[in-house]
């Protein structure tokens, strides 16, 4: 039996960079709550509430590190509330200013306030992650805008594209989604100093001025009318993005998954040929496990923005009913989001795109995939599109197995009386129906890169 010390939650050994699960300990978190102490304690000393010896020493203690995690734990046990354990354990080491700890404040103004800290760092965290995705698709749309690939609706073969504009596809998307992110972050990175139900009287007439005071010393902005809290929109607002850019993650994972099938296996992600074990009894496995792994984390983080939907809803001026599903939403969330993009980022950045396969593909559908190409000329030279496009659809029954459409089209006497055969194998070329993407990926491209640049 594992002792009460070994991780319960995989997040802990598994999942998440360490460096952004830092950003959730326990220490860290402590750290905010006391910054945001310090500064309402300057703040008050400033509009002359408090002893300017008070707030001092206030200050010195809260950034000296001698505020211990375990005399707060120590203090939480007996008092049964973990913000009265920090403001008492602070208290403890500011000598007689302790006395001025804490002074108007509730606990919700240092809890949320030291929040917006928290998700400020996040954000920024999440903002160069989906900036380093977008970086890996436009490189690969560069390289591959003149890479001819089948598209393929309902997993059939469609017309002709470039890889690369499928890449660039998905580096729109990611951008979209970073787009949203800079948006909310202003909705997001909030604080309040506004006392027990937000209307600040326990600050007195000077109540506007502690609240702008501590959020300009924090570099916060303040919600604007909270009650005991800040309003759970905000956070609702956060993780539901976040379930958004898990489903454009997972989307480009199950892309890449779809691609690298063997009947198809046109690109596959980074394997190290060296180690890698693919399989522990199929020694021939290549499996893209990291776009499987994005794939299963995605879907939970989906799952995590229900919880903020729910908590939005709160008694009164507010309730606990929020607080506690918080403490595990939003850390599993914003990790897990950070490490799903990073990984994805990998399968990019070391993507394998085999462009013989995807040329193999075209030629052995027979000129399928070319259909719209000779539908569009047979038109414009007088045959009614509904006949075009019905003599196309007879034109490539058993198209593959039984035949190339070059060739039937050259036979075709309909086909013969509008077009040459010279024209019908020009019209076939994927290489030239593939021009429109290529530029397109270059338009879309250059205008991303100047976003990226901005």
């Amino acid at each position: 039996m594992a002792d009460e010390s070994s991780p319960l939650c995989p997040l802990e050994f598994r999942y998440g960079r360490p460096e952004v699960r830092r950003l959730f300990s326990r220490e860290a978190r402590l750290s905010r709550a006391l910054e945001v102490e310090a500064a309402l304690a300057e703040t008050e000393a400033e509009l002359g509430m408090v002893p300017a010896e008070a707030a001092k020493a206030i200050a010195a203690a809260a950034r000296s590190g001698e505020v211990a995690l375990a005399r707060v734990d120590e203090l939480e046990e007996s008092l049964r509330h973990d913000v009265m354990a920090i403001a008492l354990a602070l208290a403890e080491r500011s000598g007689p200013g302790g006395a001025w700890v804490h002074f108007g404040a509730t606990s919700g103004d240092i809890t949320d306030t030291a929040l917006g800290l928290e998700l400020r760092e996040a954000i920024a965290t999440l903002r160069v992650d989906l900036t380093e995705l977008a970086t890996a698709l436009l490189d690969l749309a560069e390289r591959h805008a003149r890479t001819p690939e089948v598209g393929r609706t309902h997993g059939q073969h469609a017309v002709p594209q470039t890889f690369g504009y499928k890449a660039a596809v998905g580096a729109a998307e990611v951008l979209r989604d970073r787009r949203r992110l800079d948006e909310l972050r202003p909705r997001v990175a909030v604080g309040k100093m506004a006392g027990a139900v937000g209307t600040g009287a326990g600050f007195g007439p000077n109540a506007a001025a502690v609240e702008s005071g501590v959020m300009r010393r924090l570099g916060l902005t303040a919600d604007e009318a909270p009650t005991q809290i800040v309003g759970r929109d905000r956070l609702a607002e956060l993780t539901n993005l976040l379930a958004i850019v898990a489903g454009t993650a997972e989307r480009l994972a199950t892309e890449v998954r779809n691609l690298q099938r063997t009947e198809i296996a046109e690109v596959a992600e980074p394997f190290d040929e060296r180690r890698q074990v693919g399989s522990s009894t199929m020694a021939q496995k290549r499996n893209p496990m990291l776009s499987e792994n994005v794939t299963s984390l995605a879907r939970l983080v989906r799952a995590f923005a229900l919880p903020p939907l729910e908590n939005m809803v709160l008694w009164h001026e507010r309730d606990l009913s929020n607080s506690a599903n918080e403490r595990i939403v939003l850390p599993h969330a914003i990790v897990l989001a950070d490490d799903l993009l990073t990984k994805l980022t990998r399968v990019f950045r070391g993507l394998r795109v085999d462009e013989a396969a995807m040329a193999r593909h075209l030629a052995e559908a027979g000129g399928g995939a070319m259909t719209e190409s000779l539908m569009l000329a047979l038109t414009a030279r007088g045959l009614p599109r509904s006949e075009a496009h019905e003599l196309l659809r007879t034109l490539t029954r058993d198209l593959g197995a039984a035949g190339d459409l070059a060739q039937r089209a050259r036979s075709d006497a309909r086909v013969l009386s509008l077009l040459g055969p010279e024209e019908v194998t020009e019209l076939l070329d994927p290489a030239r129906y593939v021009q429109a993407a290529a530029e397109k990926t270059d338009r879309v491209v250059a205008a991303l890169r100047r976003e990226l640049a901005a």
